[in-house]
């Protein structure tokens, strides 16, 4: 394996996976965000928001997240303007994050009974006041558990931002692969970190989801 020790290959991944984890942490908090205001548009009374909303999440969930890196990395290049690859991996994460984001939680708020928007608007409430106080308190409850499992979902994501050149836990495992001929001690370990930064989430979902099912 070169002059690379076992311990270096670790190393060296364990520096490359602090850099998948605050991509997946940006790109599910802005993507979280994003996906609030759809689902604010999506649920609207405003037929022209619902159009917009729904035409943009078909668009990024229609399509492949490899295919959406390269219109953003390589596209807006074209136009005279660079973009790093951190910057591409975050907004590409983010834009996908926010399609899915506001369909999980679109149903959430769904599966809320009409009864409940009948009595706040009782209580003169207006739309952003229903929202507010009455149904997405109990959407959140609904929705944590497939939240959490779509967090998942956003770590292994970032693995094709590699493609781009960002250098998270797939690219590092790619380029130390070059240096050291190991491609199944490398990758190997690479697949391990993955699944000990994926394991624990899936766990979490599935508790949450045992302990939903219990309360009702």
């Amino acid at each position: 394996m070169s002059d690379f020790s076992t311990w270096d290959i670790i190393r060296n991944l364990l520096l490359a996976a602090r850099w998948t984890v605050v991509l997946s942490i940006v790109a599910f908090a802005c993507g979280g965000l994003a996906g609030l205001a759809l689902l604010l548009m999506r649920t609207s009374k405003k037929r022209a928001l619902r159009v917009i909303a729904h035409a943009y999440i078909e668009v990024f969930q229609g399509t492949p997240l490899l295919m959406q890196l390269f219109l953003l990395f390589f596209g807006i290049a074209l136009l005279g303007i660079d973009v790093s690859p951190w910057i591409a991996a975050g907004l590409a994460l983010t834009l996908f994050s926010s399609a899915y984001l506001a369909e999980i939680w679109r149903g959430c708020v769904e599966a809320i009974s009409r009864g409940q928007w009948e009595a706040s608007s009782s209580l003169a409430m207006n739309y952003f006041e229903q929202m507010r106080y009455v149904i997405l308190p109990q959407a959140l409850r609904i929705a944590i558990a497939p939240t959490v499992g779509f967090s998942v979902q956003v770590v292994k994501g970032t693995a094709v931002t590699s493609i781009i050149g960002f250098v998270e836990l797939t690219k590092a495992g790619s380029m130390i692969t070059n240096a050291t001929f190991a491609p199944f001690t490398v990758f190997g370990l690479v697949a391990l970190m993955y699944f000990c930064l994926c394991f624990p989430l899936s766990l979490y979902a599935s508790r949450l989801e045992r302990k939903m099912n219990v309360t009702r």
